[in-house]
């Protein structure tokens, strides 16, 4: 036992507890004073020591601590001052491709990209959806094909896929079979972004910016080294990542009145020139589900103490992207014509969504899209009634035929 675990204590059984995690972290603050170390330094620096995930593995940003314990970390952290890694701008990284790489990846494979991942030296995208495999994506038709060397030799195009005009690798789904059924002919792979085949073009949204992009993949190489989890077993993979999507958007931890309910509530107490009846009974029901959604995620991640996110983090996103609508049109309501007002139309390229730094029509107009992003609400319904309320399936028609059979 180390001399911090034998001062604070470690467990009986030797295992990490918050007394530890605080002299580790008070150990890191003392060895990089925050003043004095460049922010890049500082968070390998914490990467290294293990309370960058401290559910992870230890070498690989972690402790192997219980995973409800990184609030400890980062109070400590928060409170003297320190950087974050710019969650928002590697939301996709954290969220969706690192879950994925420490559940399928090989050893060589978490120690290339998980650390300068967390530490946001490289940003990640996602090259998922297709225009012809969106709500479906198992009908996805990006080719993988394995050359003489036994790399892989990749072509087609990917659509929505937020942040990859500022991305550096992507996780990337592609069919390498297309003689078995939908599901089983998928491998998951990771593919650079500076290969001179890739190609991102802007998809200007509603709110005037270009935050999502296409993506067309012409003769790009991956090398089979490259390649996460068993040929044809992709689709496993890929539902890893979903999970995790899903539990990204709907589950993140905010405080009471965070997230969209915040400005509402906001503009109605410094604002009684616009209330009305109507509007405040309104104002309250959505409070009270909004508090219900957070409360819910906390329950939820507490869950996940003891593994992966299950089948309700769909039911999260649900009410995620159902209350984001009402609350930002109750919102533009509330302000009437002023809630009308949208002046900037200019096209950017954010390299993450700001939903409460912007204005009312800005949030109004930007949250349509959460209904469709990280899997449709359509799709979540069939998800949640049938893998957690155990309700009959969809008749699925073109289950046991083969992809290069199915009609398009």
């Amino acid at each position: 036992m180390t001399d911090a675990a034998s001062r604070d204590g470690a467990g009986r059984d030797g295992a990490i507890d918050a007394a530890e995690l605080r002299c580790r972290t008070q150990e890191l603050l003392a060895a990089r004073p925050v003043a004095d170390t460049d922010r890049t330094d500082f968070l390998r620096a914490r990467f290294d020591a293990g309370l960058a995930w401290v559910h992870y593995p230890e070498g690989l940003g972690g402790l192997g601590a219980p995973r409800s314990l990184q609030t400890v970390v980062d109070t400590e952290l928060e409170a003297a001052g320190a950087p974050d890694n710019d969650p928002r701008r590697i939301g996709i990284g954290l969220g969706m491709a690192a879950p994925t790489i420490l559940g399928f990846g090989t050893e060589e494979q978490k120690r290339r990209f998980l650390r300068p991942l967390w530490v946001g030296e490289e940003v990640w995208c996602q090259l998922f959806s297709e225009p012809g495999a969106g709500s479906d994506l198992a009908a996805l038709g990006t080719r993988a094909v394995r050359d003489d060397a036994g790399d892989w030799m990749v072509n087609g195009q990917k659509v929505w896929t937020s942040s990859a005009h500022v991305a550096r690798w992507a996780i990337l789904i592609a069919r390498t079979d297309p003689d078995v059924p939908k599901h089983r002919g998928i491998t998951y792979f990771v593919c650079d972004m500076s290969d001179p085949g890739v190609e991102v073009r802007p998809l200007r949204q509603i709110t005037g910016e270009a935050e999502f992009n296409e993506v067309f993949l012409t003769g790009v190489r991956i090398p089979d080294a490259h390649r996460l989890g068993e040929v044809g077993d992709g689709w496993r993979v890929a539902q890893t990542t979903l999970m995790n999507e899903r539990f990204s958007i709907g589950g993140m931890r905010i405080p009471r009145e965070g997230g969209m309910i915040g400005p509402v509530a906001k503009t109605w107490r410094e604002r009684p020139d616009l209330r009305t009846h109507d509007l405040h009974q309104r104002l309250l029901k959505l409070w009270v589900e909004a508090e219900v959604a957070r409360l819910t995620g906390e329950r939820l991640r507490q869950q996940l103490v003891a593994g992966q996110p299950g089948p309700e983090a769909s039911g999260m996103k649900l009410a995620f992207a159902r209350l984001n609508q009402e609350i930002s049109g109750l919102e533009v309501e509330l302000l009437g014509e002023e809630g009308l007002s949208y002046d900037d139309w200019t096209m950017r390229r954010p390299d993450f969504v700001d939903f409460t730094g912007r204005d009312a029509g800005y949030r109004y107009l930007r949250a349509k899209g959460n209904s469709i992003e990280g899997g449709t609400s359509e799709v979540l319904l069939n998800i949640v009634a049938e893998r957690v309320l155990g309700l009959p399936s969809e008749p699925r028609t073109d289950k046991d035929v083969a992809w290069k059979d199915l009609a398009r």
